[in-house]
């Protein structure tokens, strides 16, 4: 097992994290450089993607044909690691999600027309998107095949009713994949249909207030009622929506780890800086064996979760579909995530508390991390189902040369 990265992954990671360090982290200590929602402020983050794009650090993850240069599932964990050092890092280079999500099952299954009409303006940083799966009760949440919105068929053309919510992105979003039942065939029931924000018979019901704060665009409830979408805009075919879901969110959930670990990692720098200059009872907090234990504890743990995130990614690239491995790397880098903004903030005292230092923000935004794209119950579930089907070949390591 090679854990080396090649030196073209090392140039464009070691390039990022200088970004960051004179770009990004400036803008992220002025208050005023926040929009009322938590995030960067839209035309600050304007005159950062014009820089992260002049710099040659802009949709790594996409296809060299795409507008991107193609590093790979692992050259992107390395990569989006550095990026959120930054709690405005990924978005600066058009890899935050939803849009990375989307833009990657688009150049995955979209026809070159489709690709043209709705993926090259996402790439191109002119719009941003949305992909519109969750519903409320009794409507699909983590299990898509109690999906409830429909889209029939009507001529050349499918007409959707229905309702979403917490729908990422939806106030800025300007392109939306949704996932919707065209049939109620129990494995091929759902179809992806594309359209855009000016199309009437739908809106934006509320922007969903959340504890964290949020992407751009918020996480909203939808109304569909009689959206009309030509089926010229049916992406992968009919009855291929959890497909379509499929090679959306494996990766996506990844791509969560990936920029997850970044943020673990800056928390712990940000609890090692200040342990090594606060004093307290003659001592300094780092010098304390509690808090030795606590980072070193930390330092490990997010450690596993690189190594669980690796081999996800490993396993992407080599063309499996890592369901397994993904599962792991969600529920282990999502918990390690929630702990490591809570045990800086608890090294940090009132200090962490406060808004001083970024660990509040991360500390709130890391919560939903064991909810979204499957909650920790769920993963967990399907890591037992392969353990069922597998027993002791749970385990197994793949031999060189297998397919």
């Amino acid at each position: 097992m090679n854990f080396e990265i090649p030196a073209r992954v090392e140039d464009y990671r070691a390039r990022i994290a200088d970004f960051v360090d004179r770009e990004i982290l400036p803008l992220e200590a002025d208050r005023a450089s926040f929009d009322a929602h938590g995030n960067i402020a839209l035309p600050l983050l304007d005159t950062l993607r014009a820089k992260a794009r002049a710099q040659g650090l802009w949709c790594l993850q996409l296809k060299p044909e795409t507008g991107g240069q193609g590093l790979g599932k692992m050259g992107m964990a390395v990569c989006y690691e550095e990026m959120n050092r930054s709690i405005f890092g990924p978005v600066a280079f058009n890899s935050g999600a939803p849009d990375d999500g989307n833009m990657m099952v688009l150049e995955a299954l979209a026809t070159p027309q489709q690709k043209q009409k709705w993926l090259a303006p996402i790439v191109e940083g002119r719009v941003r998107s949305a992909f519109a799966m969750t519903e409320p009760h009794p409507g699909g949440g983590s299990d898509p095949s109690m999906i409830m919105t429909r889209a029939e068929r009507r001529g050349d053309k499918y007409v959707v009713t229905g309702r979403k919510w917490f729908i990422t992105g939806a106030e800025e979003a300007s392109h939306f994949i949704l996932v919707a039942r065209t049939s109620d065939d129990a494995r091929h029931g759902l179809s992806a249909l594309l359209f855009h924000r000016d199309q009437p018979g739908w809106r934006i019901k509320r922007r969903i207030e959340i504890m964290g704060p949020e992407e751009h665009g918020g996480h909203c409830e939808l109304e569909f009622d009689g959206l009309e979408i030509p089926a010229e805009d049916l992406l992968a075919g009919e009855g291929k929506g959890m497909k379509v879901t499929q090679v959306r969110l494996g990766p996506a959930r990844l791509t969560h780890c990936m920029r997850w670990l970044g943020l673990a990692k800056r928390c712990v720098e940000i609890a090692r800086a200040y342990a090594a200059e606060r004093y307290g009872f003659g001592q300094r907090l780092a010098d304390r064996e509690s808090i030795q234990l606590k980072l070193g504890d930390l330092a490990m743990r997010i450690e596993i979760g690189r190594m669980l995130v690796m081999k996800a990614a490993w396993e992407l690239d080599r063309g499996g579909f890592a369901r397994k491995e993904v599962s792991m790397a969600k529920v282990h880098v999502a918990n390690v995530l929630h702990d490591a903004a809570d045990i800086g903030i608890q090294i940090n005292g009132a200090r962490g508390y406060s808004t001083d230092t970024v660990l509040e923000w991360i500390y709130r935004y890391a919560r939903q991390a064991r909810l979204v794209d499957g909650a920790d119950e769920v993963h967990k579930m399907v890591l037992n189902r392969f353990l069922n089907e597998e027993e002791l070949g749970f385990w197994r390591w793949r031999v060189e040369g297998e397919a």
